[in-house]
């Protein structure tokens, strides 16, 4: 997979990708990732990528000519097509879904605004789509481009050690429920000791605790994402379980 990251700050983005999956990622030849600053395709002394708006009110505005070169030179070196995702809080919200249909593409161009955002023209006539990692504003785009850069990445097939890792994960899965609880060593502390289902070698058993956990915990936090109408006898039995249980310190979210 190919991303371009259309940027200000450019040496931001290669800085984030440079460690762990997004790294090894690169280093595996499953991913190439390239910057391009708008200020390199401005014209005049400074170099001039903004603009006050009209209509006045703060900040400036990313002008359009600087982006349209700049997106005319990440095109022109890759013969593929690809979409141009605005990272945007204004935009669709990223959820694994849509990570897991992004991945599939060969190829994506990221649009990382500044200031008080893009001149309008320039979205309605280039963007393809508005991206939104969250419910708040960020200074730039370059943090919403390092998530959906790691989230595309790590779905890459080869991107993981372990290929079974991201079908664990929360939000995976036809349900999309959150992750089980995990432990490691040592299996007794003074925080508490191992659930004994973990350490029996029952893996049925196991199985069906870790099956219960992420019901569990998606109905407690995550109501949101819960549709129990869409579960199975089996799953609706380890949920009253559950249920009946209890989780000391913890209530439905909203409840």
């Amino acid at each position: 997979m190919r991303i371009d990251v259309l940027s200000l700050f450019p040496e931001f983005i290669q800085q984030c990708a440079a460690f762990g999956v997004v790294g090894r990622a690169q280093e595996r030849g499953l991913l190439e990732l390239q910057g391009w600053n708008p200020r390199d395709y401005a014209s005049g002394n400074y170099r001039r990528v903004d603009d006050r708006p009209f209509g006045g009110g703060p900040g400036m505005v990313m002008m359009i000519e600087p982006l349209r070169d700049c997106l005319a030179a990440a095109r022109a070196a890759d013969e593929r097509p690809a979409p141009v995702v605005y990272l945007s809080p204004q935009g669709r919200p990223l959820t694994q879904p849509r990570a897991r249909e992004l991945a599939k593409l060969p190829r994506l161009i990221l649009l990382c605004g500044r200031y008080e955002g893009v001149d309008e023209r320039f979205l309605d006539h280039e963007v393809d789509e508005e991206i939104s990692i969250g419910d708040y504003v960020l200074s730039g785009g370059e943090l919403g481009a390092a998530v959906l850069i790691d989230v595309v990445t790590r779905l890459q097939e080869g991107a993981l050690n372990d290929a079974e890792s991201a079908d664990q994960d929360s939000f995976e899965g036809p349900q999309g429920l959150l992750d089980c609880p995990h432990y490691t060593h040592p299996s007794s502390h003074e925080w508490g000791d191992v659930p004994e289902v973990l350490r029996s070698g029952n893996h049925a058993a196991i199985a069906r605790w870790r099956r219960q956990q992420s019901l569990g915990r998606t109905w407690l936090r995550r109501p949101d994402l819960f549709d129990e109408a869409s579960l199975d006898k089996a799953d609706r039995k380890l949920l009253e379980a559950f249920r009946q249980q209890g989780r000391p310190g913890e209530e439905p979210a909203g409840g």
